[in-house]
């Protein structure tokens, strides 16, 4: 589902220079505000459903809401089909919002339950590789696929996807927390690939059952069972996560790593290369994707810290030399010599998606006590959502009006300060125990 969400998103970019033209599906041409306003709705629609979603996940399960993820990607598309007024176009975006709040905040909470703490990065990365995946494949499939066969490619795979979640059981901790013990056994087993019954093999079957016990009695204790109350969101070990949590969203909004990729064909354009501006945006995708597929392979191995602080002063960096390359190189420089500015980005991104992109909702998972975690990660996705809405809306308005230098000295600014404050008081969470 998340390469699904991740084409969606990319989508956008390449056919922005459609939607404004005189052969835009959805009518008239959009003016910049439209565009801008349809651009950045998406984080409007993430949050209106991420403010909702705690409860639904601790009462319906995880499974549940994981299929709702679908049904806004599917009215998405829909909608793109059939057109015809601006008002579903801002629907659609609305709903792609919607389909990746709920995203962002059950799937990192169902691989955080399911899997091993030694493995937990690496399948928590694969969320977000597969989610920029989509966004490079959206950038090349819209750019280069007939505008009304690629609803088609994506509602399928929306199907597809509530296809291939039926098989899976709920995560054991709901289970148990619903007083459903003899389902959460099945469903531990399932996800430790351990056999329930061994009658050839007792001595397995007796390790098995006694992991199980100790694993239930880790999950009951601590008070993990009780219904969280506003005091337990007020402790001194939640206030901490959700300071840290914040500076951490920060980074990442306003790194620019989305906004980028939004719009790309504005700064490529801004940047006076000579180079298609579409073409530039799908080579950025897909260092993007090589940025998330590296950090995939190190990030059990190095832990968080090693990958995100660097990841921050990186992207700041990166951005910091896009700044001063639109600022002091000529016009015909930069003609001539399109490449570097295209370098420069593709840099960006990579790095950002090294540690910044693929670890943020990882570590949110992982710094917030297991007895808000459901809500506490819905309060930090729809964050998210308003930060992101207030990035998306802001760069178009800086890139037009002050330049493409004035947006990235900004993120630069603020990938330093979020290196600076992490460095020193975010704790290594590799490793760390979920939900027990």
């Amino acid at each position: 589902m998340s390469l699904t969400h991740g084409i969606t998103l990319g989508w956008f970019s390449p056919t922005l220079n459609l939607l404004l033209s005189d052969k835009n599906p959805f009518g008239d041409p959009l003016t910049i505000s439209q565009a801008t306003f349809a651009g950045s709705i998406v984080a409007l629609g993430a949050l209106l459903v991420t403010f909702i979603l705690g409860w639904p996940l601790d009462f319906f399960g995880r499974k549940i809401v994981m299929y709702a993820t679908a049904v806004p990607n599917l009215i998405y598309w829909i909608l793109v089909y059939v057109g015809g007024h601006v008002a579903c176009l801002y629907v659609a975006r609305f709903m792609v919002g919607v389909s990746g709040g709920i995203l962002l905040v059950v799937l990192p909470i169902f691989i955080a339950e399911i899997a091993d703490d030694n493995v937990r990065g690496t399948l928590s990365s694969l969320l977000m590789l597969t989610l920029c995946a989509g966004i490079a494949l959206g950038l090349i499939m819209a750019t280069y696929i007939s505008y009304y066969v690629l609803p088609f490619i994506g509602s399928s795979m929306a199907i597809i996807y509530m296809l291939s979640i039926i098989p899976l059981p709920e995560t054991p901790q709901f289970l148990l927390k619903r007083g459903r013990d003899e389902k959460a056994e099945k469903s531990f087993y399932f996800y430790k690939n351990l056999k329930r019954k061994s009658p050839s093999d007792p001595i397995k079957e007796a390790e098995a059952k006694a992991e199980f016990n100790t694993f239930r009695e880790n999950v009951l204790g601590g008070n993990n069972t009780q219904k969280a109350h506003c005091k337990d969101f007020f402790s001194k070990a939640a206030l901490k996560a959700f300071g840290l949590i914040s500076v951490l969203l920060l980074g990442n909004t306003f790194s620019g790593a989305f906004a980028i990729l939004n719009y790309a064909y504005e700064i490529f354009s801004n940047l006076g290369s000579r180079i298609d501006p579409n073409t530039s945006g799908s080579i950025v995708g897909v260092f993007q994707l090589l940025g998330i597929c590296c950090a995939v392979l190190l990030v059990d191995r190095l832990g968080r810290r090693w990958l995100l602080i660097p990841s921050l002063v990186g992207t700041g960096l990166g951005e910091l030399g896009v700044g001063l390359l639109k600022t002091f190189a000529s016009k015909q420089f930069l003609s001539d010599n399109g490449w570097l500015g295209l370098a420069l980005i593709c840099f960006v991104e990579y790095i950002v998606s090294l540690g910044v992109i693929p670890l943020t909702f990882t570590i949110i998972v992982e710094l917030l006590p297991a007895k808000i975690i459901s809500i506490g990660t819905s309060i930090s996705v729809a964050s998210y959502s308003i930060l992101l809405f207030v990035a998306l809306l802001l760069y178009p308005m800086l890139i037009k009006n002050y330049g493409v230098a004035s947006a990235m000295f900004m993120s630069a600014g603020v990938c330093f300060f979020g290196a600076i404050v992490l460095g020193i008081f975010l704790p290594e969470t590799k490793g760390k125990q979920i939900l027990q």
